[in-house]
């Protein structure tokens, strides 16, 4: 079996490897050989699973009488969430690159439809989901994955444009636009946040100009703050973040109760299922503020080993993005690079607001936190990432590839 069968050069000049049978075909044998990033990304959804059973417990015995109802409601979504990854893990990456466009747009047509009455589902004054009756989809959390695989398609086909023209850099940025507007519609003001940001930061590494990067940041910082200011429910959010004790009981509740829960947690914590907050004092104790209750109930401890779960996957999403560049696998390696940007960045922003050194916005953790759309794509999403990596293996035992990471272009 021939390990490439074809190559093709990118705008840069410089090849990109494409594989044939090899990435159609997975081996009877070791599918998975980077063990420990399965192994943490398995970790992290289980450790989530335990949390959400011990802060939703109080609540969803009160709503449902069922002590269990999120926790089980949670495993189904992993379980389904498996069976796509399975699925996902077996297209190659061609299939990524060539259909990231197609994605896009329907990507772009249900953010639409959310925001029609009638399809899009309401829930305290967002509408951010569609109901199709058996599960309710949060169109949103799969958003965030295709604009990363549409971006690296974009990447690969007109890279040199963005490194040197003014108009490549900004037009998959009008596309950025268009999605954060249908987003800020909803309003879902932190899925726009974390769109933008990583989109941002991928083009930044990607090698655009940084005078153009610097004003572009400066507008986009200019449009936050003017979209602060002009919404008052965001400016009473933002006002909280300052001074979350000036108003407690009101506007402050849920900062100065996430914050009472990490403060009481300590060096070990008061003990797993020991949370006081979690007790209808803490709001959205189950999913955004779920950093909160971990933090109380397993204390610093707890804290270092989950930041060291996510610290170690992003890590590697890192490490096989330079792999994937080294062996010439270009839409590879902006994946990688994306996905690692998306969880590091999502991860810090929620952190931040438990931690009360961001503004609240509506942001869970990945992997840990309740939801069934956020648990299903990010299994697609982590499937992804084990596919870069197998490809990444194979390609590298090819004479083309071991070529190319020397430098070579035979």
């Amino acid at each position: 079996m021939s390990s490439l069968t074809s190559r093709s050069v990118t705008g840069t000049g410089r090849p990109t490897t494409r594989l044939g049978s090899a990435s159609r075909r997975l081996p009877a044998s070791q599918p998975f050989k980077d063990h420990a990033l399965l192994l943490a990304i398995l970790g992290l959804a289980l450790f989530g699973a335990a949390m959400i059973a011990s802060a939703s417990m109080a609540l969803a015995d009160k709503n449902y009488g069922q002590p269990f109802y999120f926790v089980n409601r949670q495993l189904i979504f992993l379980a389904l969430g498996a069976m796509v990854g399975v699925f996902l893990f077996r297209l190659p990456l061609a299939v990524w690159e060539k259909y990231g466009p197609h994605m896009i747009i329907l990507a772009l047509v249900a953010l639409a439809l959310v925001l029609i009455p009638g399809i899009g589902k309401e829930v305290n004054g967002s509408r951010r989901w569609i109901d199709l009756g058996v599960i309710t989809v949060q169109v949103s959390e799969s958003v965030k994955l295709l604009i990363i695989v549409y971006l690296a398609g974009y990447l690969v086909r007109r890279g040199h444009l963005v490194q040197n023209t003014f108009g490549g850099f900004i037009r998959p940025l009008v596309l950025m636009g268009v999605v954060s507007a249908l987003l800020l519609l909803e309003p879902d003001f932190g899925a726009s946040v974390v769109i933008v940001g990583t989109a941002l930061l991928m083009l930044f590494i990607a090698g655009v100009r940084f005078s153009q990067f610097a004003a572009l940041i400066a507008v986009v910082g200019t449009i936050g703050a003017l979209l602060i200011a002009i919404s008052p429910y965001r400016m009473r959010r933002f006002a909280s973040f300052l001074d979350p004790f000036s108003d407690p009981f009101n506007t402050g509740f849920q900062l100065t109760q996430s914050l009472i829960a990490i403060g009481s947690g300590g060096v070990s914590g008061v003990g797993f299922g020991s949370s006081v907050q979690k007790l209808h004092y803490l709001p959205e104790a189950h999913t955004d503020f779920l950093f909160a209750v971990l933090a109380e109930e397993l204390g610093l401890v707890g804290v270092l080993c989950l930041i060291s779960l996510f610290a170690f996957i992003v890590f590697r999403c890192f490490q096989l993005s330079s792999q994937a560049e080294k062996v010439g696998l270009r839409f590879a390696s902006h994946v990688a690079l994306g996905i690692g940007i998306w969880i590091g960045l999502q991860s810090f922003i929620n952190v931040g607001v438990n931690m009360g050194v961001l503004p609240t916005k509506g942001i869970t953790l990945p992997l840990m936190s309740y939801g069934g759309s956020s648990a299903v794509v990010f299994a697609a999403t982590f499937a992804l990432l084990l596919r870069v990596e197998w490809e990444v293996r194979q390609a590298s035992r090819s004479p083309l590839s071991r070529g190319l990471s020397q430098g070579g272009t035979s």
